[in-house]
């Protein structure tokens, strides 16, 4: 099972090996997809996280009952195939690569696997065909 999770760091907890835990303790891969931590200040980070459904779960547990707020990634990147002109603005700034311009064609490919949900490629877009789901 795979889920994604945003998660919010009070400055106290910063410091704590998080992803190391929900490995060892838990038989958890995580991939961080987005991190902004800093000493002594609250902290996000966006993770996938891979494994079994009841372990997943007494993870997040864990995390909450450790003081960090989790919260399940819902948002998604859509693309409006009827407005989008395949101008090729958004992949310039999409980190991932999860959207990219057909060198045959011109056409632009999403390719939600890869994607993160960063946003950067919403206010990119000249014909406003990007936006994210509630």
């Amino acid at each position: 099972m795979r889920k994604r999770v945003v998660l919010t760091f009070p400055p106290a907890v910063v410091h704590m090996p998080v992803t190391y835990r929900l490995a060892k303790d838990y038989n958890i891969a995580s991939n961080i997809l987005r991190a902004q931590i800093a000493p002594d200040e609250v902290g996000k980070l966006v993770l996938e996280l891979v494994g079994d459904i009841d372990q997943i779960e007494a993870a997040l547990q864990w995390l909450q009952d450790q003081g960090i707020n989790v919260s399940l990634m819902g948002r998604e990147i859509l693309i409006d195939e009827q407005s989008c002109v395949h101008c090729g603005l958004c992949t310039g700034v999409c980190p991932t690569g999860a959207l990219v311009l057909q060198h045959e064609t011109f056409q632009l490919n999403f390719r939600r696997s890869r994607c993160i949900v960063c946003e950067q490629c919403v206010p990119v877009c000249p014909v406003e065909a990007i936006s994210t789901s509630l």
